[in-house]
């Protein structure tokens, strides 16, 4: 995916406890960037904080692709961006890329679905949502449900 389909980027701090044995960031702490900058990402388009603990959307899918090595001197961001919005879900992408180099180390594609915290039930997405994303996205109709 093009650089230029992002509209959000955050920086990430690559910190010493993030690496593994072969002195790379680990998969797992790959996954904590994704989860900031998917929070970074909701606060900026929703231009409020969020609690997750009240969040009325969940995480339910993730794929990771690790294209190349991410070491503890490389500048990241991750950049993340919303493909669509379905009735009950919302489609993302992000990639973690190296501001110096322009690589991009890893990408991620994840689904969120809408969830009600009290009776632990599928609902829909928000109208407020899907109106937010569609705007900062410029989603054409087609791609919100």
């Amino acid at each position: 995916m093009q650089t230029d389909d992002y509209k959000f980027s955050t920086p990430i701090q690559v910190r010493m406890s993030d690496l593994d044995p072969f002195v790379h960031v680990n998969n797992g702490a790959q996954c904590n960037y994704f989860d900031f900058g998917r929070s970074a990402y909701f606060e900026y388009v929703f231009q409020r904080p969020i609690d997750w603990r009240d969040m009325d959307m969940v995480l339910v899918h993730v794929e990771m692709d690790f294209r190349e090595g991410i070491e503890f001197h490389n500048q990241i961001v991750c950049e993340t961006r919303v493909l669509s919005i379905g009735n009950k879900s919302v489609k993302m992408m992000q990639q973690l890329r190296d501001t110096r180099t322009n690589v991009v180390k890893t990408t991620c594609y994840s689904v969120l679905a809408g969830f009600d915290r009290v009776t632990h039930q599928s609902i829909p997405i928000r109208e407020e949502y899907k109106k937010l994303f569609g705007q900062f996205e410029h989603l054409p109709d087609d791609q919100q449900a």
